[in-house]
């Protein structure tokens, strides 16, 4: 007969075999490496032949600087990178439009959005809200309509497919925050019943709109305490996946509300200066089996802002890098 202290290790590593079944983190690869020099990548998106785009925003960089858009093929080697025209160094949301196929990018320092040539970089002004607002994503609902959150205004905006004067959409308090970091409505993305995910980055929600006719019905609290919700994407079974910039991990919530699975984590930086796994992860695209995600690796002391627990790790980056894991939920 096994002694006591054998029959409770016995049941140790049964709780813990049963735990890491249930919760397992997964391995996180780094896709790519930006250029040297170029710093902070926050947006990304999947081109028409497989290429990621990926933007930077350059808190450091000198303000004559133009913002920057670096493209990576499939296997994460560089492509070329894009100086748009008539920009700021402070880029955030991109992407493609899916039915015009034109390529957008929030230019936040100047509150524009941009319509920008994927090759030479050359721009135009796809909208423009002006000073006051803190542009940060894009979504678009299945008619084409552009939906462009502000975090500082707590607005969502939407254009129609071609742009110009866009018209407050949503205008709600729960899409503001006066937490950390100071980002209200940030990532979105439609479920297949049409409504809304809206990422509240300093509150550590996510708020759900309910749409009718195009109309916007009343936000309201989906789900709390995801640390730093940035960007999101939701899959084909309504599972929302929510980068946790404050975390350095991927949450991801089914429809109900109940987190699923915690995915990746950070591993400090290598002697390259490069993150190891997450670290501020910002924004997340899903292509083929992988999910592409930005390291934004940004002390936010750089904004005058108290550190945050990872704030120290992202000063020691040097080499900024994308990162990716499996497009699968473990069991």
């Amino acid at each position: 007969m096994k002694s006591l202290g054998a029959l409770a290790l016995s049941l140790c590593l049964a709780l813990v075999s049963a735990t890491a079944l249930a919760w397992d983190r997964g391995e996180v690869d780094t896709f790519a490496t930006l250029p040297s020099g170029i710093k902070n990548p926050e947006g990304i998106t999947v081109g028409p032949h497989g290429d990621l785009f990926v933007t930077s925003f350059a808190v450091t960089a000198p303000d004559t600087d133009l913002g920057k858009v670096v493209v990576f093929d499939a296997d994460g080697r560089l492509r070329r990178v894009l100086e748009v025209e008539g920009s700021s160094k402070l880029l955030l949301g991109i992407a493609f439009h899916p039915k015009t196929h034109d390529l957008l990018v929030i230019d936040f320092g100047a509150g524009k959005v941009l319509k920008v040539n994927p090759v030479n970089g050359k721009s135009s002004v796809f909208t423009s809200i002006g000073s006051g607002s803190g542009l940060n994503a894009l979504a678009f609902d299945q008619a084409g309509n552009v939906y462009i959150s502000d975090s500082f205004q707590g607005v969502v905006w939407r254009t129609g497919a071609q742009g110009g004067v866009a018209t407050r959409w949503v205008d709600d308090a729960l899409l503001r925050t006066t937490g950390t970091p100071p980002f209200g409505a940030n990532g979105m993305d439609f479920d297949s019943k049409g409504r809304l995910y809206v990422a509240n980055t300093g509150d550590d929600r996510v708020i759900r709109i309910p749409v009718a006719a195009g109309t916007a019905g009343t936000p309201e609290v989906f789900v709390n305490s995801v640390n730093g919700a940035d960007g999101l994407f939701i899959d084909e079974h309504d599972n929302v996946w929510v980068c946790a910039n404050q975390a350095d991990e991927m949450v991801v919530i089914d429809p109900t509300g109940r987190a699923i699975a915690k995915l990746g984590d950070f591993d400090g930086i290598d002697r390259s200066g490069r993150p190891r796994g997450l670290l501020f992860p910002a924004s997340a695209v899903r292509s083929g089996d992988s999910i592409y995600i930005t390291n934004l690796s940004l002390d936010i002391r750089l904004f005058g802002l108290p550190q945050a627990v990872d704030t120290q790790w992202a000063a020691e980056v040097t080499r900024h890098t994308i990162a990716r894991i499996p497009a699968r939920i473990p069991r």
